[in-house]
C-alpha cells in the first residue's frame, strides 16, 4: 500500500516537473486580467502572480492598495513619515504608474489644516511673496487650483490696502498713476480696478492740466482747437463731451478760420455755393437753423433750385400744376401754401376735391350731392355756412342724429319733443324752453339736481315747490310772499344766518324788521313820517341825526318835503307839469339846474329835442334825414368827433366806410387800388407800412400780401441765382448759419431747400479718409462718446457715412489674451454674472465672431475623455459653475464616483464598495472599445 503510495507520489511530482518543464520552453499563456475586475497597470503588469495571490489562494485577494503597501512588505512601498495625514485609500491620489507623481490630492479626506501640509516640507507652502496674514488658505484658496483665488476684503481695514498692494504682495499704483496720497478706496472698490470713481471737488479751477496732460490722463487731442484756456472753460468733470464754447469775442466774418474742416468743423461737401462768412446765415447756437433771404430771386425760376436735386423740389403728391412755385408758395415755407380759386367754375370743387388730387369730402360729412361751394368757401372748409332754409319743422333729428350731425347729448332734458321745439337754427344755445303746460308744483320733476339745476345747498330751508317763489323766466330774482309771517317776527329768518339780518351799521333801535323795512326789499325803507310836521325836515335831516343836504344842492330855501318825500331822498318828486315846450333853458341854464356843456353839439334847439325830463341821458338823436355824404357838417371833430390825425387820407364821405351805429367796424374795400400802389397807404404813417426787420425789397406789398391780412404772405425764391442765399440768409434780414453750423464757406442751398432747413442733404462725397474726427469732435458734430472703446483709429475704420450703427470693428492685430481690455463691461460686453468661475482669457473659448458657439477644452486631470459629447449642465448644475459645484457626490470627488456614485451596481461589483472602486476609470472602466462610457454596460 505504503509502496502504491509513494509511486503515485512519484508520478505527481513528475507530472509537475513535465509540466514546468513544457512551461519554461513553451511560450506563457495569456490571461485578460480585468475579467476579475482588477486590471492589471503599471508595475502590476508584470509583477509575480504569488506577490499577491499567497500560497496560490486566488479568491479573497485584497484589491485595496493599503492592503499590500502600507505594510513595507514590497520595496519603497511604506508609507514614508512625511505623508500627508489622510484616511483615503492611496488610489484617490496614486496612480499604479507612478506613486511619486501625485495629480490630484481628495482634499475632503485631508485630516488637519491647510498649512499642517502646505508647510514647504510635505507639501508647496506660502511663498515669499505672499501677502501677510494669519488668515487660513481655505479663506481665499480652493483646493481645485491655487492660483484661483478669492479674497474677502470686508476684514480689511480703511486705507490700508497699500498694505498689500504695493507692487510686491499684490499689484499696486502703476508708473502712470495720477500722483495721489489719497488711499486706494478713495476711488477704487474690492470688486475691480477699473473702472475707477474720481471726484473733482476740491480741484482749483484752471488746473485740468496737471494732470490731464496725456501722461497721467488724457489730455488736449492732436486735433483740438489750438487755445490756451484751461480744460474747465469749455468742458466739465462729467465728461468731455458735450463740451460748451463761447463765441463771445469772435469777430465777425472770421468763421472760417476756426470752422475750417480742420480745427473744427467746415463747410460740408453739399453746402450752398457761397462766399459769404458763415454767421451770414449761421448762429452761434448752432448750424441750424439757417438764415437764408431769397431777396434778388428773380420770381418763377423756383424751380432752378428747387429742383429736387440742388432743394427740394416738387413732390410726387402735388398738385399737377405747370405754374411756378412763388405763385402759391412762399420763401418762409411751403407752407401755408396760397391759392387762388380765381377763374375756377362754381361747382365744379370735387374735380379736385376728390381725395385724390386734394381733401375731399370725408367719411362723416352730411349725405349731399350739392357742390361744396354751396356750404363752404376757398379760404377754408370751416367755417361753413349752412342754410336751414326749406328744412321742414321736426325734421331736425334727420341730420342731429349724432351720426350725421351733432344730436341730442346724454345729459339732455328727456323729452320727445322736435329740436326746433326749443332751439333755432342759429346755435343749439341759447335755447327757448315753454314751461308753458308744465303743471304747478312739479318743478322738481326736473329740477332735481340731475336733469337740470335744482336747489343749492344754501337754499332756505323750505318744502314748497319751486315755482312758490321762482319763475320759469328765471331763478333770481326770486319772489318771496311774507303772507301769514306775524308782524314783529322778521328776525327768526333775518338773523344772518337763515337770511341777511341787521347790519354793523344800521341805525340803533330796538324795533322790529318790520317797523320800517318791507318785505319787498331792505331799501328804501319805509319810515313813517308821521306826526312830523311840514316843513321841518330840517330838524332830523341836518348832517348829523341823518343825512342832509348835500353841498352841490340846489341853492333853496324851501323845505326839504318840498320836493323831497318821506320815501327818500331820490327820486325827488319834481315835476315839470306845466312847464312850456322849449322852455328848458330858464332852468336848465347852468345856474339854477345843470345846463348845456361847453361841448355839447351847437344848437338853438330846445333840449327837449332830443332830452327827457327822465334824464340828459339817453338821448335820442336821428339820423334821418341828413343827406348822404355830409357828415362832415357835423363829423369835424368841433361840433362832433371827427377825422382822426392818423385817418387815411380821403376825400370820402364818412359814410363811404362808416355806418350811423358807430365807427368801428368801418367797412373798406381795396376794389379799384392799382395794383403796386399799397405804399401809398401803407407808408408806416397813414396805415402801417413795412416794419424795420422786413427784406430789403423795392417789390410792391401785393407781390407777396393780400388784402386779406400780412400774413400768411407768399414769397417766391424763383429767380434766386443758385449760391445767393446768404445775401439775405445772414442773420440780419432773414436767419442765417448758426454758430454751431459746420463750417463751410458753400452756399446754404448745397444742402438746404428753400422748403425749409431741416432736414438737410449732406454728402460725405470727397471727405478725406481719417479727418471724421475734424467735425466728429462732439462739437461740430456728434463725436466719440465718453463710453467708447479707447482708440486713436478713425472713425471710418469701423463706421461708415450712413450712420454710426451697425458699426463694423476688426479683432486684427488685438494681441491674444488682452480681451478683457475692452469687454470689462465698460467699454464693451463683458463676463456675464453667470458665467463660469475663471481667470482664462476669453478669446481661451470665445473667438471674434461671436460669443457663442463656445470652444471649451478641460485642463483638469478630474475630467477623463468620457467619449461622447455632454453637456456642461450635466456636471454643472448650478451657476455660476466651477469646479467646487461640480460634483453631484462630492464625497468621492475628484474621482469618477464624484458624479458616478448613484450608477454603482451592488450585484456587478462583488465584494467592493463605491469607495474602494471610486476610480471607476483607473480601476476596470477604460476608454477601450470594450469599456467606454458611452456603454451604460460598463
Amino acid at each position: 500500500m505504503r509502496s502504491i503510495l509513494k509511486s503515485s507520489l512519484f508520478a505527481a511530482l513528475m507530472l509537475l516537473l513535465l509540466k514546468a518543464t513544457v512551461a519554461l520552453s513553451a511560450p506563457q499563456m495569456s490571461f485578460d486580467h480585468s475579467l476579475t475586475g482588477f486590471d492589471l497597470t503599471g508595475p502590476h503588469m508584470i509583477a509575480n502572480c504569488e506577490s499577491c495571490h499567497r500560497a496560490g489562494v486566488f479568491k479573497g485577494t485584497p484589491r485595496q492598495c493599503s492592503s499590500c503597501h502600507l505594510q513595507g512588505e514590497l520595496a519603497s512601498s511604506k508609507l514614508p513619515p512625511s505623508h500627508i495625514r489622510t484616511n483615503n485609500d492611496c488610489e484617490s491620489c496614486h496612480t499604479t504608474t507612478q506613486w511619486s507623481s501625485v495629480s490630484f490630492v481628495d482634499h475632503s479626506a485631508v485630516l488637519g489644516t491647510c498649512e499642517s501640509c502646505h508647510n514647504t516640507a510635505s507639501a508647496e507652502g506660502k511663498p515669499i511673496s505672499h501677502p501677510p496674514s494669519t488668515s487660513d488658505c481655505q479663506l481665499c484658496h480652493r483646493t481645485s487650483n491655487w492660483t484661483m483665488v478669492s479674497f474677502d476684503h470686508s476684514t480689511a481695514k480703511p486705507g490700508e490696502c497699500s498694505s498689500c498692494h504695493n507692487g510686491n504682495f499684490s499689484t499696486g499704483k502703476n508708473s502712470n498713476h495720477l500722483p495721489t496720497i489719497e488711499s486706494c478706496e478713495s476711488c477704487h472698490n474690492t470688486s475691480v480696478w477699473s473702472p475707477a470713481s474720481f471726484s473733482h471737488d476740491g480741484v482749483v479751477s484752471g488746473t485740468c492740466v496737471s494732470c490731464h496732460n496725456g501722461n497721467f490722463s488724457t489730455g488736449k487731442g492732436s486735433n483740438h482747437l489750438p487755445t490756451i484756456e484751461s480744460c474747465d472753460s469749455c468742458h466739465t468733470t462729467n465728461g468731455w463731451t458735450p463740451a460748451s464754447f463761447s463765441h463771445d469775442g469772435v469777430v465777425s466774418g472770421t468763421c472760417a478760420s476756426c470752422h475750417n474742416g480742420n480745427f473744427s468743423t467746415g463747410k460740408g461737401s453739399n453746402h450752398l455755393p457761397t462766399i459769404e462768412s458763415c454767421d451770414s446765415c449761421h448762429t452761434t447756437n448752432g448750424w441750424t437753423p439757417a438764415s437764408f433771404s431769397h431777396d434778388g430771386v428773380a420770381p418763377g425760376t423756383c424751380a432752378s433750385c428747387h429742383n429736387g436735386s440742388i432743394s427740394t423740389g416738387k413732390s410726387s403728391t402735388h398738385l399737377p400744376t405747370n405754374e411756378s412755385c412763388d405763385t402759391c408758395h412762399t420763401t418762409n415755407g411751403w407752407t401755408p401754401a396760397s391759392f387762388s380759386h380765381d377763374g375756377v367754375v362754381p361747382g365744379t370743387c370735387a374735380s379736385c376735391h376728390n381725395g385724390n388730387i386734394s381733401e375731399g369730402k370725408n367719411s362723416t360729412h352730411l349725405p349731399t350731392n350739392e357742390s361744396c361751394d354751396t356750404c363752404h368757401m376757398t379760404n377754408g372748409w370751416m367755417p361753413a355756412t349752412f342754410s336751414h332754409d326749406g328744412v321742414v319743422p321736426g325734421t331736425c333729428e334727420t341730420c342731429h342724429n349724432g351720426t350725421i350731425s351733432t344730436g341730442k347729448s346724454a345729459t339732455h332734458l328727456p323729452t320727445t319733443e322736435s329740436c326746433d321745439t326749443c332751439h333755432t337754427t342759429s346755435s343749439w344755445i341759447t335755447a327757448g324752453f315753454n314751461h308753458e303746460n308744465v303743471a304747478p308744483g312739479t318743478c322738481a320733476s326736473c329740477h332735481n339736481g340731475s336733469i337740470s339745476t335744482g336747489k343749492n345747498s344754501n337754499h332756505l330751508p323750505t318744502t314748497e315747490s319751486c315755482d312758490t317763489c321762482h319763475t320759469p323766466t328765471t331763478w333770481t330774482p326770486a319772489n318771496f310772499s311774507h303772507d301769514g309771517v306775524a308782524p314783529g317776527t322778521c328776525a327768526t329768518c333775518h338773523n344772518g344766518t337763515y337770511s341777511e339780518g341787521k347790519s354793523s351799521n344800521h341805525l340803533p333801535t330796538n324795533e322790529s324788521c318790520d317797523t320800517c323795512h318791507t318785505t319787498n326789499g331792505w331799501t328804501p325803507a319805509s319810515f313813517s313820517h308821521d306826526g312830523v310836521a311840514p316843513g321841518t325836515c330840517a330838524s332830523c335831516h341836518n348832517g348829523q341825526i341823518s343825512e342832509g343836504k348835500s353841498s352841490n344842492h340846489l341853492p333853496t330855501n324851501e323845505s326839504c318835503d318840498t320836493c323831497h318825500t318821506t320815501d327818500g331822498w331820490t327820486p325827488a318828486s319834481f315835476s315839470h307839469d306845466g312847464v312850456a315846450p322849449g322852455t328848458c333853458a330858464t332852468c336848465h341854464n347852468g345856474s339854477i339846474s345843470t345846463g348845456k356843456s361847453s361841448n355839447h353839439l351847437p344848437t338853438n334847439e330846445s333840449c327837449d329835442t332830443c332830452h327827457t325830463t327822465n334824464g340828459w341821458t339817453p338821448a335820442t338823436f336821428s339820423h334821418d334825414g341828413v343827406a348822404p355824404g355830409t357828415c362832415a357838417t357835423c363829423h369835424n371833430g368841433q361840433i362832433s368827433e371827427g377825422k382822426s390825425s392818423n385817418h387815411l387820407p380821403t376825400n370820402e364821405s364818412c359814410d363811404t366806410c362808416h355806418t350811423t351805429n358807430g365807427w368801428t367796424p368801418a367797412s373798406f374795400s381795396h376794389d379799384g387800388v392799382a395794383p403796386g400802389t399799397c405804399a401809398t397807404c401803407h407808408n408806416g404813417q397813414i396805415s402801417e407800412g413795412k416794419s424795420g426787420t422786413h427784406l430789403p425789397t423795392n417789390e410792391s406789398c401785393d407781390t407777396c400780401h393780400t388784402t386779406n391780412g400780412w400774413t400768411p404772405a407768399s414769397f417766391s425764391h424763383d429767380g434766386v441765382a443758385p449760391g445767393q442765399c446768404a445775401s439775405c440768409h445772414n442773420g440780419t434780414y432773414s436767419t442765417g448759419k448758426d454758430i454751431n453750423h459746420i463750417p463751410t464757406s458753400e452756399s446754404c442751398d448745397t444742402c438746404h431747400t428753400t422748403i425749409g432747413w431741416t432736414p438737410a442733404s449732406f454728402t460725405h462725397n470727397g471727405v478725406a479718409p481719417g479727418t471724421c474726427a475734424s467735425c466728429h469732435n462732439g462739437t461740430y458734430s456728434t463725436g466719440k462718446d465718453s463710453n467708447h472703446i479707447p482708440t486713436n483709429q478713425s472713425c471710418y475704420t469701423c463706421h461708415t457715412t450712413n450712420r454710426w450703427t451697425p458699426a463694423n470693428f476688426s479683432h486684427d492685430g488685438v494681441a491674444p489674451g488682452t480681451c478683457a481690455s475692452c469687454h470689462n463691461g465698460t467699454y464693451s460686453t463683458g463676463k456675464p454674472s453667470d458665467h463660469s468661475v475663471t481667470s482664462a482669457s476669453c478669446d481661451s473659448c470665445h473667438t471674434t465672431n461671436a460669443w457663442t458657439p463656445v470652444n471649451f477644452t478641460h485642463s483638469s486631470p478630474n475630467y477623463v475623455d468620457h467619449g461622447r459629447t455632454i453637456s456642461c449642465n450635466s456636471c454643472h448644475r448650478s451657476s455660476p459653475q466651477s469646479a467646487a459645484n461640480a460634483w453631484s457626490s462630492p464625497t468621492y470627488a475628484p474621482d469618477c464616483a464624484g458624479c458616478h456614485a448613484n450608477d454603482y451596481r451592488p450585484n456587478e461589483h462583488r465584494n467592493a464598495s463605491v469607495s474602494s472602486l471610486r476610480d471607476c476609470a483607473g480601476t476596470c472602466h477604460r476608454s477601450t472599445p470594450e469599456h467606454r462610457p458611452t456603454k451604460r454596460s460598463w
